[in-house]
């Protein structure tokens, strides 16, 4: 069986999506699979995000769908419900995350300093969400954070077209979440 890790390392850029129309959400996963991105961390940012991860997984049932800018339990039921492969929150919530644990579904909590990271490592995580990485000191913080942890990341909050390819020259990485993409 394939982890998360290994199947998010393999995409190295996952895309971010905030959808406001669920029926977006077939064209957006036949887009993402057929150029070689069968990925896509769908955000919780909108009232039909849910029904919009349900229907990219009856649809494109191999894809690697996430739940992001979950900050709550019962964003956690409603997305494993809809049949996320993982959660994504923007912050640590040890609450949030050991809810996570508890569930048997994998997550991506936020973090941007070394006792957040120390904090996701004492429940047992080794993937982690950069947020917001440039803001947080960028590719130096990375570098600084991963020359002592164990961990990988996936940074977000700043990352673009202008800086993305110093993002990805760090082999070390997971993923690099490419800004992310509002469907009207």
């Amino acid at each position: 069986m394939t982890t998360l890790n290994e199947q998010l390392a393999n995409l190295k850029v996952i895309p971010v999506i905030a959808i406001n129309r669920a029926e977006d959400a077939i064209p957006l996963g036949k887009a993402l699979v057929e150029n070689g991105m069968p990925c896509a961390e769908i955000t919780l940012r909108t009232e039909c995000a849910i029904e919009a991860i349900r229907i990219m997984r009856k649809e494109f049932p191999d894809m690697l769908i996430g739940s992001g800018t979950v900050l709550t339990n019962e964003q956690v039921d409603a997305s494993i419900e809809a049949g996320v492969d993982f959660i994504v929150s923007p912050g640590f919530n040890p609450r949030t995350v050991q809810y996570c644990i508890d569930k048997g579904v994998a997550i991506v909590p936020g973090v941007n300093n070394p006792s957040l990271v120390e904090q996701a490592m004492e429940m047992g995580l080794r993937t982690l969400k950069f947020f917001p990485a440039e803001p947080s000191g960028g590719t130096g913080m990375l570098k600084a954070l991963t020359a002592v942890y164990p961990v990988k990341f996936m940074p977000t909050g700043g990352v673009s077209l202008k800086n993305v390819d110093e993002y990805l020259s760090l082999l070390y990485w997971l993923a690099a979440v490419l800004g992310w993409f509002q469907l009207s």
